[in-house]
């Protein structure tokens, strides 16, 4: 099994994998040309896109600045709105449902480390350095009709359902079902979304 494999797998992989670097690097220095290029040539921003996502339908808007780990992980439906300052460490799927609403300074998650620091740095090398970190993986995903607030943080293996508010601020630890308004840290429903 490939380090990718095990990354999507959800199983501990190597984040130092020189396939997975390759796609880092490819993924680091697109985003990059996304975020400069100029703000109303449509055009060659959707090209980036379709090169730097696993999947976008039609009608996507993504303000830049705009930061992912891979990219091709991230597939995102018709009608959604990202805004600034996103970042979407996508080591695992990301999926966003269609008339999503994503507010500026989102962070969705799906990478974590194991908590033992000799599994996840490895040993100690001769020199005194370490190699890379190991990472678990989880997806995420978010149904359709969401409204995620500024400044919202995503952990991994989250669910929301379709038609959910999270409110501002808010920190989404466990799953949230569909047709509720939910905020807080931890992220708890408080009322239902008509």
């Amino acid at each position: 099994m490939t380090e990718r494999e095990k990354m999507l797998a959800g199983e501990l992989y190597d984040c130092g994998d020189k396939e997975l670097l390759e796609r880092w690097h490819i993924a680091k220095d697109l985003a990059r040309d996304y975020n400069m290029v100029s703000s109303n040539d449509l055009e060659t921003k959707n090209q980036i896109l379709k090169q730097l996502l696993g999947g976008i339908e039609e009608n996507v808007w993504i303000t830049p600045p705009f930061y992912v780990d891979y990219g091709n992980n991230i597939y995102i439906g018709n009608n959604t709105e990202i805004n600034m300052n996103c970042t979407f460490l996508d080591d695992n799927k990301i999926t966003i449902g269609k008339n999503g609403l994503i507010a500026p300074n989102v962070q969705i998650y799906t990478a974590f480390h194991p908590k033992n620091v000799t599994e996840r740095m490895g040993q100690e090398k001769e020199d005194g350095t370490f190699s890379f970190c190991k990472t678990y993986t989880a997806p995420v995903t978010i149904g359709d009709n969401v409204w995620i607030g500024g400044g919202v943080i995503i952990l991994p293996g989250v669910t929301i359902g379709d038609n959910v508010v999270i409110g501002a601020g808010s920190i989404v630890t466990k799953d949230i079902p569909s047709n509720v308004v939910a905020y807080g840290n931890p992220c708890k429903v408080v009322a239902p979304n008509e």
